[in-house]
């Protein structure tokens, strides 16, 4: 009895330290961005997502943040070794945690930042795509305000670039807004972001 007890305290003290040292480079990793080193902070992940592979965290901001630099880039060869990173860490994270709705947002994300560069190329290929992934995550998560305010701009935006009225879309923003206002996310590092472009996005409908 008392060599079980000696196993169980070890396991637990493992796990225990193996937390607190995620919780503590995730920290780190977020102050690095909020300092915009971006570089050191991308690294910070890959490192935590190297060691504990069974977090989908990490994964998740590596690929937002490839993601997020990619929307204004105008050389595709830079821009393809981006997104291809994004959808490497998307695809592992997918793998741990899976019909996960934060993963299905940025996932169509990352095909739009596609469109976004090129319509008449990838407009066609990825647009179908998208809309499956936004509906799939509402299904999931009716609730989450990046899912309602994602699904929304890209019915807006499909929207504008067909000539039909954008204005239903608004009220679903104007409930997105509404979400984010009582959304609570599961752990300091879970997402939490998006609440600034709606408010952005919505500045338009007035």
């Amino acid at each position: 009895m008392k060599h079980f007890i000696i196993i169980a305290l070890f396991f637990i003290s493992t796990i225990t330290n193996a937390q607190a040292n995620f919780d503590k480079g995730m920290q780190k990793a977020f102050t690095l961005w909020e300092e915009n080193k971006w570089d050191e902070a991308e690294n910070m992940f890959e490192r935590i997502a190297k060691a504990d592979t069974k977090q989908w965290l990490p994964h998740y901001y590596i690929a937002q943040m490839n993601s997020l630099k990619s929307w204004e880039q105008k050389d595709e060869a830079i821009l393809k070794a981006q997104l291809d990173k994004a959808q490497e860490h998307l695809d592992v994270a997918m793998h741990i945690s899976e019909n996960n709705p934060e993963l299905l947002v940025l996932q169509a994300h990352v095909l739009t930042n596609w469109v976004a560069f090129d319509g008449m190329t990838y407009g066609m290929k990825y647009s179908g795509k998208i809309a499956e992934l936004y509906a799939k995550a509402h299904e999931i998560a009716p609730e989450n305000p990046r899912v309602v305010a994602g699904k929304a701009e890209w019915g807006m935006g499909s929207a504008r670039y067909f000539g039909s009225d954008t204005k239903p879309f608004c009220k679903d923003l104007e409930k997105a807004l509404e979400l984010f206002a009582n959304f609570k996310p599961e752990t300091a590092f879970h997402p939490k972001w998006g609440q600034k472009r709606v408010e952005q996005v919505l500045a338009s409908c007035e």
